[in-house]
Formats: structure tokens, C-alpha cells, sequence
């Protein structure tokens, strides 16, 4: 058996799994979002699937239990976590249909449970370069070989949700210098970074949000839903080849992050 790899993904994505077996964890911090699904891609890959918004998408992004998430697939054995996420673009020339590898975030929520060290130790972990450095360059090689159209850095805005932003605020966020727009990179990020887990995100862009170019429409709920589930087959296809690829030996830093907190 090799290294158990977690993702976090949309609900979708269950056909990443070779017949999974589904496992429910109790966690310190409540039931994470949905059981697990154990299972293996096809090539070979022992992996542990959990649905981030819930079997049904019954969970808004401000009501998803992060901390959970994160401890349940670490629980199981994962040192390593790859996230799937949706994200609205803030630039022209990152458009729908194509991919980013984001290298940074900005939190602008406000009230999610971010952190597993309420007391009374005092413990503050760096995430300074929240995404494993090895395993961006490893998503690069696998969307290169696949062909596929991404973005090879991008730094993420990551708002309280459910709702989309004003055109005040995407102008706001593109003078910023801020690349997409996302509902729950954070704290998913600096959760596995507090677990010493390496994480790598895999983002889609769905849209452009409000206010990038004058001649869109408003983003709404159901231009999104549809552009994700006509490109199901791209997200799962570019998803398993990173899992294939991802090795067992690293050199990165991330699982070294509580070594001097």
C-alpha cells in the first residue's frame, strides 16, 4: 500500500475511485462534512475522497466544518491533501474553462473556526507560501502533458460567501492585484499547513466575476453549476493524473511546519 493521498472536492468527483468503501470519522471538532470515500484510481493511487459542501451540497462555504475535514482525512493516515475548488476569475486573461495553480491567498471571511490551536498553548505556524512548492511543479508537469490550458501561479481572494461580490468589490479586488476569487481556500489551506500535511489546489475557473469585463453578465449559481459539470470529465481526468504523479519522496517543507512554532 502506498501513500494515502486526501482530496477535497466537489461531489462530482467520486469517479476519481475504483468501487470506494465509505468510512464515517468522529472527529474532536464535530462530523466533518460528509463520510469518506477510501478507494484506489486506477493507477494505483490509495486515496481518501471527502465531499467539501456535503453529499447533496447541502453546505454553504460559511457553514462547512473545516477543522473536521482536515482532521478526519489525517486521522486516516493522509500527509498530503489535494483540493479541488471553483474560483471566479479577476482577470481577463484567466478565462473560464482553464485552470490555476494558486500560490497565495487573502482571507476576507470572517467567523470560520481557522485554527486548531485555541489554547492554551500558543502556537503560530507559518504559512507564508501556503501551497507545497514540489507538488505546484508536479501539477505543472501533469496539465502540461495533458494539454490542458492553466495558469501556473495565481493568488486567491477568498470571501465569506454564499453570496457573489458587488462590482465595487471585484473592482476592488482586481486593483488589488488579485488573481481569482474563492469561497474556501481559507482556512482549508492553513488547517492542513497547521497538520504539517502538504497541500496543493487545483483550480477551475467557472467565471469571470462582476465588473472584469463591461460586456458580462452578473455570475450567478447556475452559470457556475453548469460550467462545472460540463467540464467534469477534464477536472477528474487532470485530477487523477496529479494523483498518480504525486511521489512518495519529497523535499518540500511543509510536513517540517510545526518543527519551530
Amino acid at each position: 500500500m502506498g501513500e494515502l493521498i486526501g482530496v477535497i472536492g466537489g461531489s462530482g468527483l467520486y469517479e476519481l475511485l475504483d468501487h470506494p468503501r465509505e468510512e464515517r470519522v468522529e472527529t474532536p471538532y464535530g462530523p466533518p462534512s460528509s463520510s469518506v470515500s477510501l478507494g484506489r484510481t486506477e493507477g494505483g493511487t490509495d486515496v481518501a475522497f471527502l465531499t467539501r459542501h456535503g453529499r447533496e451540497h447541502e453546505l454553504a462555504p460559511h457553514t462547512i466544518n473545516y477543522r473536521a475535514n482536515l482532521w478526519a482525512l489525517h486521522r486516516l493516515g493522509a500527509r498530503t491533501v489535494l483540493t479541488s475548488s471553483a474560483v471566479g476569475s479577476l482577470r481577463p486573461e484567466m478565462r473560464p474553462g482553464e485552470f490555476v495553480l494558486c500560490d497565495q491567498f487573502v482571507d476576507r471571511t470572517w467567523g470560520r473556526a481557522d485554527t486548531f490551536h485555541d489554547g492554551p498553548d500558543v502556537v503560530h505556524v507559518s504559512v507564508a507560501d501556503p501551497y507545497c512548492p514540489h507538488l505546484r511543479q508536479v501539477a505543472r508537469s501533469v496539465l502540461d502533458g495533458l494539454g490542458e490550458r492553466y495558469h501556473p501561479t495565481g493568488t486567491a481572494v477568498v470571501i465569506q460567501g454564499p453570496r457573489f461580490s458587488t462590482r465595487a468589490e471585484s473592482r476592488w479586488f482586481q486593483q488589488m492585484g488579485w488573481h481569482v476569487l474563492s469561497m474556501t481556500q481559507h482556512p482549508e489551506t492553513a488547517l492542513a499547513r497547521e497538520l504539517a500535511m502538504c497541500c496543493v489546489n487545483l483550480s477551475f475557473v467557472s467565471d469571470h466575476d462582476a465588473g472584469v469585463q463591461a460586456d458580462d453578465d452578473p455570475v450567478t449559481g447556475g452559470q457556475v453549476w453548469r460550467r462545472m459539470a460540463q467540464n467534469q470529465v477534464r477536472i477528474r481526468t487532470a485530477l487523477t493524473a496529479l494523483l498518480d504523479a504525486i511521489p512518495a519522496e519529497r523535499t518540500c517543507p511543509c510536513r517540517q511546519a510545526l518543527d519551530d512554532v
